[in-house]
């Protein structure tokens, strides 16, 4: 009987086939996978093409093709910023900035800028500093401080429209901190402290002034009831007063003519 000698041949041509699949698969990697809030960009050659891959497996040519994939979720970089106001003070900011890739221009930012890391310290990091720094500059310090609201606008619009030139777009701008030197919080501290007691004593003023004026209204009150009261008082009016209030019962002490006091009525026109 005849053995088969072709099988074992047949097996280390698929082993081979195998390893050189293996080998192809994973170094020559055929195929790359864009993550989650991802976007990848295509080189030929280290060229930049125009196309952008989406999430997901995509095929490539190995060796021709490479991609660099790049993060379009928002992301959020604390700056330091140090400026001066419009009377000169100086004065710390930390700006906490929001922004993410715009997703169709991914590939025209990693040409002119480069990765996340590059466009944070070549691109947003400058432009924080210098827009706060302008927009410091045209308010005193006292203004800074009460109308926060509005330098945190004028930041939050020139950033927008600075950093929308490079494909970055800006989600949010808060002004986390802005502080001045030592000896200025003290100014201002004892500014405010004063002003609170300047306040005080215009309260205490005129709630004496108030308090005053109704004890004025008070008197002119009383004694215009005790003016109109004894024009109203008449003889006639007291003695009906006075037999009104009378219980029926005579006094037992009389005056030393004999007479009721109070009541004028003859005793003996009573007995009768």
């Amino acid at each position: 009987m005849k053995r088969n000698t072709d099988v074992p041949y047949k097996l280390i041509a698929y082993a081979g086939l195998g390893f050189l699949l293996f080998m192809t698969l994973g170094i020559l990697k055929p195929f790359t996978i864009v993550k989650a809030g991802e976007r990848g960009v295509v080189m030929r050659f280290g060229k930049v093409q125009d196309t952008i891959l989406d999430e997901g497996l995509h095929a490539i040519i190995p060796v021709v093709t490479s991609v660099k994939t790049l993060s379009v979720r928002v992301q959020k970089n604390d700056i330091s910023s140090e400026a001066s106001s419009k009377d000169l003070q100086d004065i710390k900011t930390e700006v906490a900035l929001n922004w993410h890739i715009d997703p169709e221009k991914v590939n025209n930012i990693y040409q002119r800028i480069g990765d996340e890391e590059q466009i944070i310290f070549r691109i947003i990091t400058p432009a924080v500093s210098e827009i706060v720094k302008a927009a410091t500059a045209q308010k005193n310090a006292e203004e800074i401080i009460t109308k926060r609201t509005e330098v945190k606008k004028q930041i939050d619009v020139e950033l927008k429209e600075r950093l929308s030139n490079y494909g970055i777009l800006v989600d949010d701008v808060s002004l986390v901190n802005v502080s001045f030197s030592p000896e200025f919080a003290k100014a201002i501290e004892a500014k405010q402290i004063a002003e609170q007691q300047a306040k005080q004593a215009d309260f205490e003023a005129l709630k004496a002034e108030k308090t005053a004026q109704a004890e004025i209204n008070r008197a002119k009150g009383q004694a215009e009831a005790q003016r109109l009261q004894k024009l109203t008082l008449t003889p006639a009016l007291l003695q009906k007063e006075a037999i009104n209030k009378w219980d029926g019962k005579f006094p037992t002490v009389m005056g030393g003519d004999g007479a009721l006091p109070f009541i004028n009525i003859d005793p003996q026109k009573i007995n009768q």
